[in-house]
């Protein structure tokens, strides 16, 4: 239930669709006798649209995201595990094409390649499994073993999690697959700005993992003056940060973790 209504409400979180629903609704009260706060709301509805979609808006939400967690410190030694979560790859081009679709999150695979042969001995473990309300089928990790084996990874060394809809099953269904032990030490990769939830439910979780952030989307500092040279992109940029800052807000509210913006 919970992971029903959060993908319902969750298209109503996203900046982009919530301007252009009020612009819609200001040009359906323009033809009652509330045609002149329909018309105020359709240009303000327009307004908003091109200052989160040309204004750095976007850079400004998802920094503060990417910068919480620093680079991982590869001199702690050899980790146990490498876990890679679910986003990157696109399931319904993939199952229409017959081949593995990625999607602009392919750093938290493509680099799993480079952990692998790296660390030949640590275990190698995907979570994802299908978290679409519409067009649901295939999970992430039929696909992703098949990349991993184009890659070169045996697939005897790859453990697959294919149950999880969303980052707090990642956790759950990752846990009680792999049982890690006092001591040991899992990795896990995803995007720098889904890594503060991401640590915060696996902590809920009991899972203590360190973190490996890829998928940067803006450069550092610099771009908080940096305007999109398209609304497209500039749109796309704050729905992904916002979507973000929502789910830590929701995810603290249901207990799904025990800190608001999770740290090091």
């Amino acid at each position: 239930m919970f992971f029903v209504a959060a993908k319902i409400l969750g298209f109503f979180a996203l900046p982009s669709n919530i301007l252009i629903s009020l612009g819609l609704l200001g040009i359906v009260l323009m033809a009652t006798r509330f045609a002149r706060a329909g018309r105020r709301l359709a240009v303000t509805s327009l307004i908003l649209i091109a200052i989160a979609g040309w204004s750095p808006l976007g850079n400004a939400l998802i920094l503060p995201l990417e910068e919480r967690f620093p680079p991982w410190d590869a001199s702690r030694g050899v980790p146990t595990g490498i876990i890679s979560l679910g986003g990157a790859i696109d399931t319904v081009v993939s199952s229409a094409r017959g081949e593995v679709a990625l999607n602009e999150a392919a750093e938290r695979l493509t680099t799993m390649a480079e952990l692998v042969r790296r660390y030949p001995e640590a275990h190698v473990v995907f979570s994802g499994g299908s978290g679409r309300l519409i067009h649901d089928g295939a999970a992430e990790a039929e696909f992703a073993v098949r990349l991993f084996e184009g890659f070169g990874i045996a697939k005897s060394r790859i453990i697959l999690e294919s149950k999880s809809r969303d980052t707090d099953e990642n956790a759950r269904f990752t846990k009680e697959l792999l049982l890690p032990k006092p001591g040991e030490r899992w990795v896990i990769v995803t995007s720098a700005h889904h890594m503060p939830r991401s640590i915060g439910v696996f902590r809920a979780a009991g899972f203590p993992v360190e973190a490996y952030p890829v998928d940067f989307r803006a450069r550092g500092a610099v771009d908080l003056l940096r305007p999109f040279s398209n609304a497209g992109d500039g749109l796309r940029r704050t729905d992904t940060a916002a979507r973000e800052w929502v789910g830590l807000v929701v995810y603290w509210m249901t207990g799904r973790t025990a800190e608001l913006f999770p740290g090091p």
